[in-house]
């Protein structure tokens, strides 16, 4: 089921998060600090209540666009603040890679909003 594997993955990139979070703190260097929060609330925050959601309305969670949405989603949390986390560190030229997991995480938002609002009706 997509919902448990969401939170699965969820707590394993709020884990990832929170050590980048004490290896700034340790080393006071908080350059990536905005990778670090979009890591946090869109790879362990938002990807965990999804997988909630999911998991307490399981007819919306055993759909093939809830399939689409927690996959989409699990790559967007990943492709976004990694992408944050290169312009920050090698320049705006590679500002494609955080456009385009935005713009990812953004779609699966989306399916998430069609979802909810079809499994309301239900």
């Amino acid at each position: 089921m997509i919902g448990s594997l969401m939170m699965c993955m969820s707590v394993v990139i709020l884990l990832f998060g929170m050590l980048a979070g004490i290896v700034m703190g340790i080393q006071q260097d908080f350059l990536l600090a905005p990778a670090h929060a979009h890591l946090n609330l869109i790879g362990g925050v938002l990807l965990f209540l999804f997988g909630l959601y999911y998991r307490l309305i399981p007819a919306a969670g055993n759909t093939t666009l809830a399939r689409v949405q927690g996959w989409l989603h699990m790559i967007g949390a990943i492709l976004f603040p990694a992408g944050v986390a290169v312009v920050l560190t090698k320049g705006t030229s590679f500002e494609a890679a955080p456009i385009a997991g935005s713009l990812v995480v953004v779609a699966a938002m989306a399916l998430f909003v069609v979802i909810v609002f079809r499994s309301s009706r239900a």
